[in-house]
């Protein structure tokens, strides 16, 4: 089974491939151009950094967002996103600008502002992640994020979990073949690769 990691210099690449290979992987591919994703059997979009550097990045590899899209949405191969990558479904993201997202999952990224000004942003370190709905991939546990911008998804339907800090923020998103965290999983242990590995054996 091969697994489309793309590569648009986003900077966590090395340390998800290896998350991804400690996970089962047996096939991870690095993929910046549209004929490498086109061939993939799993989709994998990491991400750090900020939204509007990581989308034009992604928006300048060839063929590579319109690949990713025949892909999901026509012949529904499972596909992870990643903290920004998992941003980057959404419609917009407000960092540095309002910027165009995939829009793959309707909603928009936005500052995090803690009720609480005592609780500090950006929201780094580990915590809980608390399952929303039933979904195969998500379960209880804590993980490690970094982030000071959070997906505020228009529907509710679309959020797999959330997080505390300072209030809820969302940990997961998704919609049929498509799964985003805000989490690391590649920093987060045994829960983070339990989860890639979930994602690796995931047929939805």
């Amino acid at each position: 089974m091969t697994t489309a990691l793309i590569d648009y210099g986003a900077g966590n690449l090395h340390s998800v491939h290896t998350a991804l290979v400690q996970a089962g992987a047996t096939d991870v591919v690095l993929a910046a151009d549209g004929d490498t994703v086109a061939r993939a059997e799993r989709i994998v979009l990491p991400g750090v950094g900020a939204f509007r550097a990581c989308r034009d990045g992604l928006y300048g590899l060839p063929g590579v967002v319109e690949a990713m899209t025949e892909a999901v949405e026509q012949r529904g191969v499972p596909f992870l996103g990643i903290c920004v990558g998992m941003q980057l479904l959404a419609d917009s993201g407000e960092e540095f600008g309002n910027h165009d997202g995939l829009g793959w999952i309707p909603g928009a990224v936005r500052l995090m502002e803690p009720a609480d000004p005592g609780i500090k942003v950006p929201h780094m370190g580990w915590n809980d992640v608390t399952p929303t709905v039933p979904h195969p991939l998500i379960v209880p546990g804590e993980a490690y994020f970094l982030h000071s911008y959070h997906f505020a998804a228009s529907d509710p339907a679309h959020i797999l979990a959330t997080s505390e800090h300072g209030g809820p923020i969302v940990a997961a998103v998704g919609r049929d073949t498509i799964i985003g965290v805000q989490f690391h999983p590649e920093k987060s242990q045994t829960y983070g690769l339990s989860f890639l590995s979930r994602f690796l054996g995931w047929k939805p």
